[in-house]
């Protein structure tokens, strides 16, 4: 582990105005700076692992079940982030459902910018419980979705998925260059509750306890 990995400090105001100067791709390719993203409203962006990740996939889809009434009523969006290449945008919708903007890092100096400098394969310790959102989940079902549902469904995407052992994280920026919330995944499967997410961004929301 990276000696200075801290997977809850806050950025810092200088950290936020160079983020915000990066730049990520969009569905066609496009270049889009990171600041643009939250200068109007708030925005909840949650980095992803690589593109073919079956956990975070499996994130992603609670993600897409947050309705958009009480998203709007808070101003708020989500944004998805991967380190993968912006070919990979398009299946990764078709996978999760998520209908709200995708992007990606493939040169990942976002994510590091934003202190995901983490990487490893290693799943959540054995003594922690697993995260709601991978409840039922089992790690061989898992690896044969993930493999079903990405390099198998888009050979074409193979190479252009990212890089397999970069963690993600969830933070909540906006409105302008501030940023309200931040945590970095430790492991592959530590991704904050969609709940407590929207809870902190001001969202109305209860994820269905019957629900992964």
């Amino acid at each position: 582990m990276s000696p200075t990995f801290d997977a809850k400090a806050p950025l810092t105001e200088e950290s936020i105005v160079k983020a915000a100067e990066l730049e990520v791709d969009d569905i066609d390719g496009k270049k889009v700076k990171f600041g643009t993203l939250f200068e109007s409203e708030k925005a909840v962006v949650v980095f992803i692992r690589h593109f073919f990740c079956g956990l975070c996939q499996i994130y992603v889809e609670n993600l897409a079940r947050v309705p958009s009434e009480p998203l709007s009523k808070a101003q708020t969006r989500i944004i998805v982030i991967g380190c993968g290449e912006y070919e990979a945008i398009k299946a990764y919708h078709d996978i999760t459902g998520f209908k709200g903007a995708i992007y990606a890092d493939p040169t990942r100096d976002l994510y590091h910018a934003l202190g995901m400098t983490l990487e490893t394969l290693s799943t959540a310790p054995s003594n922690q419980p697993k995260p709601g959102y991978l409840a039922g989940v089992g790690m061989v079902s898992n690896i044969f979705t993930s493999i079903w549902k990405g390099p198998m469904k888009n050979p074409v995407l193979i190479g252009k998925q990212g890089n397999i052992s970069q963690l993600g994280g969830e933070f909540i920026f906006g409105p302008g260059k501030q940023c309200l919330f931040a945590s970095r995944m430790r492991n592959t499967e530590d991704h904050v509750s969609v709940e407590e997410l929207m809870q902190v961004a001001g969202v109305e929301y209860k994820e269905d306890s019957g629900s992964h």
